[in-house]
């Protein structure tokens, strides 16, 4: 078994090296570069390297990810309302369901340690990771309703699934991206042992939000928030443009000062 596994890895290798003549063409209209199947970067046969990168990163072949600046009003706007609405029935449901996948995310692992990890599994890490930085789980529940309005509002939306779940895992990944370490060293000098000197050493370490851990954790996000935007998404958009009514919001994604975690770690 052993001698056909490393034999099947050889051969995808080899194939993967070879350029394929019949594949000389991206599949996005207007794209002049091979498929990664005409070149010597991989088995597609679809879409180059530039557009495969840009579906793995933002969800979608020809969108963007939308920025902080047009998510922001959105994610203060639900979080408000969510916080106005706490003792509804179908808030408490959400909140719950998020405290549960909190629950069952298992034990923390430092980002430094995701290396081997499966998708799936560095999905679940970061779920614990929420955890263990005490985020609040009414921060990725808002920013689930954010990117259903903003959809909404889009007047060229990228109406997919996978494009809905990138762009929310996007935002939820960033609120405890990574792990940070310090330490101390102590050394002597080489011209005076007799003298021991310190030297701080940091390490910070984010894992990159691209490729199916994505759409791992925008499918949780999903599946947790589902009621809540069955329900109270009609409302909920209703209420931020009545507050835009009254104004420019400000540069925070929370409001009355919040954050998603402490800088403390």
């Amino acid at each position: 078994m052993e001698n056909q596994a490393r034999n099947r890895k050889q051969d995808v290798r080899t194939r993967a090296a070879t350029p394929d003549p019949y594949n000389a063409y991206c599949r996005v209209p207007g794209c002049s570069r091979p498929a990664r199947a005409g070149t010597a970067d991989g088995l597609d046969r679809r879409y180059c390297r530039s557009h495969y990168d840009h579906f793995q990163s933002h969800g979608s072949l020809f969108k963007g990810s939308y920025k902080a600046k047009e998510l922001n009003p959105y994610r203060q706007a639900a979080l408000r309302w969510i916080l106005d609405h706490e003792d509804d029935l179908w808030v408490k449901h959400t909140l719950q369901k998020m405290s549960v996948l909190y629950s069952r995310a298992g034990a923390h692992v430092e980002a430094f340690r995701l290396r081997g990890m499966s998708p799936r599994e560095r999905a679940w890490a970061h779920w614990a990771r929420l955890r263990k930085h005490i985020v609040d789980p009414r921060l990725p529940v808002a920013a689930w309703l954010a990117i259903e309005m903003i959809l909404r509002d889009d007047q060229q939306p990228d109406l997919r699934k996978e494009y809905k779940r990138v762009q929310a895992a996007k935002i939820v990944h960033r609120m405890a991206s990574g792990s940070h370490r310090k330490w101390t060293t102590h050394y002597t000098r080489n011209n005076d042992p007799t003298r021991t000197m310190e030297y701080a050493q940091e390490l910070h370490v984010y894992p990159r939000p691209r490729g199916r851990v994505l759409r791992h954790i925008g499918k949780d996000l999903e599946e947790a928030c589902e009621l809540i935007v069955e329900y109270h998404l009609a409302s909920i958009h209703i209420s931020k443009k009545a507050r835009d009514k009254n104004g420019r919001y400000d540069s925070s994604p929370y409001p009355d000062r919040r954050s998603a975690r402490k800088r403390n770690s």
